[in-house]
């Protein structure tokens, strides 16, 4: 059954310009992957093929348990791409230029990321709906790191100030889907959601026209999810498995530990108290990206997994830390900071526990971050509302575990979820402290901008909600390139080879997902 009916929908346009139309379906015979399989897939003279932008988000909770929703969409109706230019002497804020794209057509805008985005989606109002699933209609996509350039006085690397423009993978990327499936895995269920933009005094047959589409819509995404997994043509098996990808990195390791020695003499000097030093990791791939995520998804599951088509770029990875969440007037924050591997048996994964609990170095660098994001989110939240909940419990992933807190407080009335997370951007798990002068170390040792790495994964909803998570444990896919980046917070007794030992530690889950994919060549013809 479709809800809600012709009447409810009429008044429901009176109260926004976007109405949702939805139904449910059982999902016992359905799964994220396979779903997002048929609804991204086409034939196209005989072939199949991907569609140019869309997005799978899950979520492992604590690593270990599955949480309650997932999110698919497809085919968004609206794209905005950023790329930071040089605004030749003019304000920092006008660096950077926005393509929206809508229906085919292209405008180009120049300006400041954020507030553009912002007086976008305040365009968009969302007739308030009771029952529906947290996000059914909103923006998705990234923010990457070096856009920080933009609000601080932060400057990219020296090698990479005349790299600017169009010709490089964007800065941002938000997309606008009109129609979001959601998995709700409590009650085993897809919720499919059709927005429907009507105009301000629309007339009763537009308004039927535009209900019978978002029916018809609703009935041939039944159809599909209904039908057989697509085929795609793949290359043949070769009989043989393809040799273990060799990665290249930014930075020798001697140069990386050179890189920690200076960053300590910093610390040494009273400009910071830490900084987060990282490497990037790349080499050629042949696998098809949504593979090498489904792979990911399996090794290093996570609270934030995600996927995102997003043109020639594919974005993926299994985040385990939020960057800031505000629901309402709720605003939360989660560094997470000090890290050990996990045990070979559970007797030495409490030992490894135990040992991080009781780790001085770890738990200084904890609470300075901790300190850090109670500083970012009081920027924007009520004086006296911030609260450190819970301080420095551990979280188990695949490969590591993690030392966490969660900083909490209430969104200033004035505000909204784009003014907290440009507070918050980017976490200070991934820079240092203090944030500013960290960055600007960052941006003086390592030779490379950063790109998704260190920046954000989000949704923005139109009720003014947001979750982000920190792009971290993340993977770019770009004309046939893979990278993966990686770092370690450096402090005053940093050892040099450790830091270089810990970066590749969290980089294991991404290059073991690579490794396999690329392995297994091109087997199986369902892709």
């Amino acid at each position: 059954m479709i809800s809600p009916d012709f009447q409810e929908f009429t008044r429901l346009s009176r109260q926004g310009n976007w109405v949702p139309v939805w139904t449910t379906v059982p999902a016992d015979l359905l799964t994220p992957v396979s779903a997002y399989l048929k609804l991204t897939r086409e034939k196209a003279k005989g072939k199949g093929r991907i569609h140019p932008y869309s997005f799978l988000l899950e979520s492992v909770e604590g690593g270990e348990t599955i949480a309650r929703y997932t999110y698919l969409g497809v085919d968004p109706v609206m794209v905005l791409r950023y790329w930071i230019e040089d605004g030749g002497g003019g304000s920092r804020s006008e660096w950077g230029r926005m393509e929206v794209s809508v229906a085919g057509s292209t405008e180009m805008m120049r300006g400041d990321f954020l507030s553009m985005a912002k007086n976008i989606f305040a365009d968009f109002r969302h007739a308030p709906t009771e029952g529906l699933p947290p996000f059914t209609a909103g923006a998705v996509g990234y923010i990457g790191y070096d856009m920080i350039s933009l609000w601080e006085p932060v400057p990219l690397p020296p090698s990479e100030r005349s790299r600017l423009g169009r010709g490089r993978m964007p800065d941002a990327v938000l997309m606008f889907t009109s129609t979001v499936l959601v998995f709700d895995h409590v009650k085993h269920q897809i919720w499919i959601v059709c927005n429907v933009p009507c105009e301000p005094n629309s007339k009763r047959s537009g308004l039927q026209h535009a209900y019978r589409r978002a029916q018809r819509d609703i009935q041939g995404i039944e159809k599909r999810l209904a039908g057989p997994l697509p085929v795609l043509e793949s290359k043949k098996r070769s009989g043989q498995r393809r040799p273990a990808p060799v990665f290249r990195s930014n930075v020798t390791k001697k140069r990386f530990m050179n890189q920690v020695r200076r960053a300590k003499e910093h610390i040494q000097a009273g400009d910071i108290f830490q900084v987060v030093l990282s490497q990037r990791l790349e080499t050629k791939i042949h696998a098809k990206a949504f593979d090498v995520y489904r792979a990911l998804r399996r090794v290093n599951p996570a609270p934030y997994l995600f996927f995102l088509q997003m043109g020639e770029d594919s974005v993926l990875g299994s985040s385990p830390e939020m960057l800031v969440k505000i629901t309402g007037e709720d605003v939360e924050y989660r560094p997470i900071a000090g890290t050990r591997r996990r045990g070979e048996d559970i007797a030495e994964d409490q030992r490894l526990e135990r040992e991080l609990l009781a780790d001085e170095k770890e738990r200084a660098e904890h609470i300075m971050l901790v300190d850090l994001g109670r500083n970012d989110v009081g920027r924007v939240c009520r004086f006296g509302s911030v609260q450190v909940p819970n301080l420095m419990f551990v979280e188990r992933y695949s490969h590591v575990m993690h030392l966490v807190s969660s900083v909490r407080g209430k969104l200033r009335k004035e505000l909204d979820a784009w003014d907290a997370l440009g507070a918050c951007f980017p976490a200070g798990t991934v820079t240092g402290a203090p944030k500013v002068r960290a960055m600007q170390i960052i941006s003086e040792l390592e030779p490379t901008r950063r790109g998704l790495y260190a920046g954000s994964v989000l949704y923005f909803d139109l009720t003014g909600n947001l979750n982000s998570c920190i792009a971290i444990r993340s993977i770019v896919i770009r004309k046939g390139k893979v990278t993966v980046q990686v770092g370690a917070g450096i402090v005053a007794d940093s050892v040099p080879e450790r830091e270089f030992e810990e970066t590749m530690n969290k980089g294991k889950a991404m290059l073991k997902a690579i490794e396999l994919v690329e392995q297994e060549g091109a087997a199986g013809k369902r892709r």
